[in-house]
């Protein structure tokens, strides 16, 4: 398949989730689809100025497309995402991600941290907020959020956390009806961004902290006499994991349990998956 023809796909699945949008006027359209057309054709960096250069359009004009603050990317992304994620099986993933950028003028810029570089660093961030079709093993890119920097976030009487949660939670009807499951990395598993998920119908799967604390629930039977029983039968050593309180799962490399515990960080029991590698 030739480039041309790839890019007259493109197009063509742009154009057909772009009239699934309501309330699309003939000149926005035109100027959205001349800019996805860019965005898939000048290398390296893209700004509005690139933009007037190498498009149909002045540079105020993409200014103007990029202003238009009544467009529902949500739905634009998740008319092709229905297309062509197909499976049964689909989750949410989210992600923050540190982008480069110096100034200061630039809107909510600050520090953030960068994975990559294993430190906090000058510059941006943005949430990605993606569908994966688990039985297709697929992941596409519903929407992003831009996150404030530490001053906007104080004025707002909110931290990185309540951000992240309070963004997903006024966006759930979108995201639920798609799947009520959200998947996230390790910096995630904090009970401030647990509680209210799991209080707004998401369920949670993400992978706890090396340093965490997690107790077998007790398997004493109520007596009859005074007081409760005891809560826990002890602390968690995943050297020496009791396997006859786990459900053992088949998979091609290594050992993979399953049971339920106590999560002293959550405050609550949680589903446990422990899986040991062929390489230890």
């Amino acid at each position: 398949m030739t480039k041309e023809t790839l890019l007259m796909q493109y197009q063509s699945e742009c154009l057909s989730a772009l009239k699934s949008v309501a309330n699309i006027h003939k000149p926005f359209e035109k100027t959205f689809m001349d800019t996805m057309k860019l965005f898939m054709a000048i290398p390296e960096r893209i700004n509005f100025l690139r933009l007037g250069r190498y498009g149909c359009f002045s540079e105020q004009t993409y200014r103007n497309l990029f202003e238009h603050e009544t467009f529902d990317w949500f739905a634009f992304n998740g008319s092709i995402i229905n297309k062509h994620l197909t499976g049964k099986r689909k989750a949410i993933a989210i992600d923050p991600s540190y982008i480069p950028k110096s100034g200061k003028k630039t809107p909510w810029i600050g520090y953030f941290w960068s994975g990559c570089a294993g430190e906090y660093k000058r510059g941006l961030e943005i949430m990605g907020i993606g569908v994966i079709d688990i039985d297709n093993h697929e992941c596409m890119t519903l929407g992003s959020i831009q996150t404030p920097d530490c001053k906007t976030l104080d004025n707002m009487g909110k931290n990185l956390v309540d951000w992240y949660n309070s963004y997903l939670i006024s966006r759930k009807d979108k995201l639920q009806s798609i799947s009520q499951t959200v998947v996230a990395d390790a910096f995630f598993s904090k009970e401030t961004f647990i509680t209210p998920m799991c209080e707004n119908d998401f369920h949670v799967i993400s992978r706890f902290r090396n340093d965490v604390i997690l107790y077998y629930p007790t398997l004493e039977q109520k007596t009859g006499k005074r007081g409760h029983p005891k809560w826990f039968d002890g602390r968690i050593n995943f050297a020496k994991l009791d396997l006859t309180r786990c459900k053992e799962y088949e998979v091609n490399k290594g050992k993979l349990y399953g049971l339920r515990v106590y999560a002293k960080a959550l405050k609550r029991y949680v589903s446990l998956a422990i899986w040991y590698p062929m390489d230890g």
